[in-house]
This record gives C-alpha cells, structure tokens and sequence, in this order.
C-alpha cells in the first residue's frame, strides 16, 4: 500500500477543479482523496465535454478568496491556461507543476496554496509524486515570505 499524500490536518476541504482535457485525472485524484479520507469541493466540469477553463477555475479561485478552501488542485490539458485564470483571484497563488522538484520549490519558496497539474503531459503515477511532494512540503517562511508580501496588487 502506498503511503498518504494528503496532510490530516487540514482545517478546510481541498478545492478540485478541471476542464475536459483535466477531467479524467481530476477523477483519479478525488479517488486518492476519498480513500485518504480527505475532503474536498468539487467546482468541475463533471465530464469530458468540451468547456472552458475559465468557468471552473474563477470558481475555485473564489473559493480560495473567501476562506471555503485554503488549499487547491486544479488541472488542464497544459496546465497553463487554468493557472493564469486562478493567479487573477488576490489569494491565489498557483503554481505549475509538472516535476517534483518544482512542486518543492513553488511550496517551500512560493507558498503555493493551489497547485496546477497538466492533464494530458502527467501521468497517474507522476501526478501522485507530484501531488505528495506539493502537500508534503512546509513553506520556509523567512526571505521568501517578504517576496510574497509583495505579490497582491
């Protein structure tokens, strides 16, 4: 069996979101945050149909902005797009990541309260990796905190 990715600690449920492209691998994490025991707000799309990414991000992004959820999953095709709509809310900050190392740095350095995944570049097996490193790491606060002060507008 493998080992939890998910902290038991959390004080509010993870916010998932994805588009067509993200779908299927939005599934597969939700079946890890159910057999963790982990809750979580699904803000969809809840299919393969074709949709816009925009309309599911802005919606975990709000989620995120008014306290329902401090932390975030969200995936597309590249990952690209549903991360820039989620860095447009004030207290998100959204990394990429598609390697391990840089799930690592856009915790520890970055603070990174959503984490982006492409859907159609990562594998299952990569995702999780990635996944366990993201909420495994502790953020290092010092130096890097004064850089994140300066990120809202």
């Amino acid at each position: 069996m493998q080992e939890g990715i998910f902290p038991k600690n959390l004080t509010s449920p993870i916010g998932l979101c994805s588009d067509h492209a993200g779908y299927e691998l939005k599934e597969y994490i939700i079946g890890i945050l159910k057999a963790e025991g982990v809750t979580y707000n699904d803000f969809g799309t809840y299919s393969e149909a074709s949709c816009d990414y925009p309309d599911f991000a802005h919606q975990l992004g709000a989620a995120i902005d008014n306290g329902e959820c401090e932390l975030g999953i969200a995936i597309c095709g590249t990952g690209n797009g549903i991360n820039m709509t989620l860095n447009k809310h004030q207290k998100v900050r959204s990394a990429l990541c598609w390697k391990e190392d840089i799930a690592l740095f856009a915790k520890s350095h970055n603070n990174a309260n959503v984490i982006t995944l492409p859907g159609r570049i990562v594998t299952h097996e990569e995702a999780r990796r990635i996944l366990k490193v993201f909420f495994q790491t502790e953020f290092e606060g010092g130096r890097h905190q004064k850089r994140i002060d300066k990120i809202p507008l």
